[in-house]
C-alpha cells in the first residue's frame, strides 16, 4: 500500500520549471511579437482607409477633426474626374502610336524617257493636238488622292513640254534602267515627305483618275505588311494568250498570288476556258515609300527574270501586293498604230480633250 501511495503522490509533484531561454531565443521571440503587432496595426489602418475611400466614392467628406489628419475633402466628382483623366492619359499614347502608322501623303510620278527602243520619242507623239505625256499628266492631275504630281524625265524636250502645260518636272539620271527606279529617284529629289508613291505610266493618256484614287486608297487602308497596290481589269478571252497582256491571279483576300505573260491560270488542256474570268494587270503601281527605297536595291529574283515582270520580285521577297478590280476599257500607246484608236476615243468623248 505504501508503494502505491508513493506512486500516486508523485503524480501531483510540481514539475521543474523549463530552462530559461537563451538570449538569442528571447530576441527572436521579441521580433516575432513585433511583426505580429505591426501586421495587426497595418490591417486596421487598411480597413480604416478603405472605409474612408468608400465615403469619398459615395460623396461624403472626410472629417479632419475626427481623423486628426490634414483637412482633405474628396467628393464623388473628384474621383470621377481623376478616373477620366487617367483613362485619357492611358488612351492618348495608343492613339498617337496608331496615327504614326497611317500612310497619308501621296506623290504621283510619271516616268518618261525619250529614247524608247520600240517607239523613239513616244512621250512627245502628238495625240489630237497634244503631246501624249501632257495628256497623261492632265488626266492624272484630276485624281483627288494625289498631294503632288511630277513628271520624272532625263530629257529636256519632255521637260519643256510639261512646263509649257503648267506641270511640274523632276530631272533624273539618264542611266536609270526602269520606271520604278526613276520614281524612287524622283521622290528623293522632290521637296516634301511622302508616305506613298504612285508610278503612273506615261503612255496612258486616257488613264481614269478614279482608278488612281482607288489604288491609293487600297494601300492607305491595307495593313503595314502590304507594301504595294495595283489594279486589274477583265481581259478578253481572245487576248489571254497574248504575251503582251500580263495576267494576274489573287487569293480570296485580294492579294496577288502570281503575275504572268502566259495564260494564267493554265489548265490541263492548255486552252482558254471561255467560262472563266481572266484578269489583265494595268500599268499602275502604288508603293509604300519606305519599301520603294529598298526595292531597287533588291537583287533580281528567278521568277522575275523568267517573266520579265518587276512585281514578281515583290512577291518572291515575301511582301504583299493588294489587287483591286476595276473596269478599264481604254489601252495605252505601245506602238505608233495605237495613236489612231486613242484619237477616235477622244473624238467620241469631248471630256477627255
Amino acid at each position: 500500500f505504501k508503494g502505491k501511495l508513493e506512486q500516486k503522490t508523485s503524480l501531483f509533484t510540481p514539475r521543474k520549471p523549463p530552462l530559461a531561454r537563451t538570449e538569442r531565443g528571447q530576441r527572436g521571440h521579441d521580433i516575432n511579437m513585433k511583426s505580429i503587432l505591426a501586421f495587426a496595426l497595418g490591417a486596421l489602418a487598411g480597413i480604416f482607409g478603405f472605409q474612408k475611400h468608400q465615403e469619398g466614392i459615395n460623396g461624403k467628406k472626410f472629417d479632419s477633426k475626427r481623423t486628426g489628419n490634414a483637412a482633405i475633402e474628396i467628393t464623388k466628382e473628384d474621383v470621377n474626374d481623376a478616373e477620366t483623366n487617367a483613362a485619357e492619359a492611358e488612351k492618348a499614347p495608343k492613339e498617337e502610336k496608331q496615327e504614326e502608322k497611317k500612310r497619308t501623303k501621296v506623290l504621283g510620278v510619271i516616268p518618261a524617257r525619250y529614247a524608247s527602243t520600240r517607239f523613239p520619242g513616244k512621250p512627245l507623239v502628238m495625240i489630237a493636238g497634244k503631246p501624249m505625256i501632257v495628256r497623261t499628266y492632265l488626266q492624272a492631275k484630276k485624281a483627288t488622292q494625289l498631294d503632288a504630281l511630277v513628271v520624272a524625265t532625263d530629257d529636256e524636250r519632255i521637260r519643256d513640254a510639261i512646263v509649257k502645260a503648267g506641270g511640274d518636272v523632276v530631272m533624273t539620271d539618264e542611266a536609270i534602267p526602269n520606271g520604278t527606279e526613276r520614281c524612287a529617284q524622283a521622290c528623293e529629289r522632290t521637296a516634301g515627305e511622302y508616305d506613298i508613291v504612285v508610278n503612273i505610266q506615261g503612255d496612258e493618256p486616257l488613264i481614269e483618275p478614279e482608278i488612281i484614287d482607288e489604288v491609293v486608297l487600297a494601300l492607305k487602308n491595307a495593313p503595314r505588311e502590304c507594301v504595294y497596290s495595283t489594279p486589274v481589269t477583265p481581259l478578253k478571252h481572245e487576248e489571254v494568250k497574248m504575251q503582251g497582256r500580263v495576267k494576274c491571279i489573287t487569293d480570296v483576300n485580294g492579294y496577288a498570288i502570281y503575275f504572268s505573260r502566259g495564260m494564267l491560270p493554265n489548265n490541263k488542256k492548255g486552252e482558254v476556258d471561255t467560262s472563266f474570268d481572266y484578269w489583265l494587270h494595268l500599268g499602275l503601281q502604288c508603293y509604300d515609300r519606305e519599301f520603294l527605297k529598298l526595292f531597287p536595291k533588291m537583287p533580281a529574283t528567278p521568277m522575275q527574270m523568267q517573266e520579265d515582270l518587276e512585281q514578281l520580285k515583290v512577291i518572291e521577297n515575301g511582301y504583299k501586293i493588294k489587287v483591286i478590280r476595276v473596269n478599264h476599257c481604254a489601252h495605252g500607246v505601245d506602238e505608233p498604230e495605237d495613236v489612231a484608236s486613242i484619237e477616235k476615243i477622244i473624238a467620241e468623248d469631248p471630256s477627255l480633250d
